[in-house]
């Protein structure tokens, strides 16, 4: 049982007030508030044993690179993957994308190739191939969806051919909170020989992920969005796929020898992190990984789906509510509009009453589009949301309903 109390206490924004109304934060989906002590983590580090990582002999990067080191530990058993040469560091989610857009695309994909990605995806994982496409006049196919926002999965089966190179889905929608059946979409995808790159950058934050079980090729995720720093993120690759892919950048690091006539690549992981790593990221990123799995990540996704759940029936009693994705698997994400209000002026009238929400199209234009809207309000829960912040939120919304 999760005690929320003490959690909150671990979140000093939480005690702040916003327009002299204590903060209700409802944008996690975005960016998730920080543990006291990932912050002091961050300190600590900068004041006693700040030195850079792998190429010093001193006692300083020694400490550092073992800390270093020992975070892509703690990342590899918190996504259970088989070895720490598949965790990659990287910028984020978007910037573990644009890695294998560029690296597999380089590698594997030529004039007429065919990738696939769905309706409901982020930004983040429709520009990549998009400039793939552009370099190398590959075809994208793109999974529609149903009114309840679930993939059309007879649609999906049927976009394989011998043309097909690669899956890239998101485990959960940024917008719709759809659930994807990843799982069952990977085993399809490699009964053809396809290999499949999930977006986590929703999902970490709230399930139990496993790449194994999931039999994932990659999966890509970011630290901000799990309680930790921003700027540092992971792409995790099965080691026989990273070992066949070229390096993304050049530079320091990722290089074994450097002639002015040839080159030769680092080993794993090292082939793929060019330049000094934000190593005082990754170890405060192991931080939030180690505070989430003290209090039970499979504990947490029992709470925010109980509070999800909660937070779906009481909205629904408001007049004039649409919300925009009701998938039987969904995660902790509710976006709405109620009646004609733009989501602009509800997002501001909401944040003057101190509760902070996301509008716009949240980097899903294209799911807007197969909406038929511009943009929404979106909720989106985190560990240490409650059912009087949920009510809250009612209210807000009622007071500004009535406004129109």
């Amino acid at each position: 049982m999760i005690n929320i109390e003490s959690i909150r206490q671990d979140f000093p924004i939480l005690q702040r007030e916003v327009y002299g109304k204590p903060l209700i934060y409802f944008d996690n989906g975005a960016t998730t508030q920080k543990p006291r002590c990932m912050v002091e983590s961050i300190t600590e580090q900068y004041y006693s044993v700040n030195a850079n990582v792998h190429r010093g002999v001193h006692f300083l990067s020694q400490q550092a690179t073992e800390l270093h080191e020992g975070s892509r530990k703690t990342v590899q058993q918190f996504i259970n993957a088989r070895s720490t040469n598949e965790i990659i560091f990287t910028r984020g989610t978007t910037e573990s994308i644009n890695l294998l857009a560029f690296s597999f695309g380089e590698e594997f994909c030529s004039e007429g190739d065919e990738i696939i990605i769905s309706t409901m995806e982020h930004h983040s994982n429709i520009v990549p191939w998009q400039m793939l496409a552009a370099r190398k006049g590959i075809t994208i196919k793109v999974i529609p969806i149903n009114e309840k926002g679930e993939l059309l999965m007879d649609e999906y089966k049927s976009f394989f051919s011998e043309r097909t190179k690669l899956v890239s889905i998101a485990h959960v929608s940024n917008v719709l909170g759809t659930v994807n059946p990843v799982k069952e979409m990977i085993a399809f995808a490699h009964g053809h020989g396809v290999p499949v790159l999930v977006d986590g950058a929703q999902s970490v934050p709230h399930m139990k992920v496993d790449v194994q079980d999931l039999d994932a090729d990659f999966y890509a995720l970011s630290g901000h969005k799990i309680y930790g720093p921003t700027g540092v993120g992971v792409l995790y690759g099965k080691e026989e796929w990273l070992d066949k892919l070229p390096p993304y950048q050049g530079g320091g690091e990722m290089i074994q020898t450097v002639s002015f006539e040839k080159t030769t690549f680092n080993e794993l992981p090292y082939k793929f992190e060019a330049g000094t790593p934000d190593y005082i990221g990754t170890t405060a990123l192991a931080v939030s990984l180690d505070y989430i799995s003290k209090i039970g990540i499979e504990e947490i996704a029992a709470y925010e789906h109980e509070l999800t759940t909660y937070a779906m029936n009481r909205l629904k009693t408001i007049e004039g509510m649409r919300i925009f994705g009701e998938a039987d698997q969904k995660g902790s994400v509710i976006s709405f509009l109620v009646g004609d209000i733009h989501h602009f002026d509800m997002g501001t009238l909401l944040d003057r009453l101190g509760i902070a929400v996301r509008t716009g199209h949240h980097c899903a234009q294209p799911l807007m589009q197969a909406l038929g809207i511009e943009g929404t309000v979106r909720a989106s829960f985190g560990l240490y949301n409650t059912k009087e912040e949920v009510d809250a939120l009612v209210a807000g919304i009622e007071r500004v309903r009535k406004m129109f």
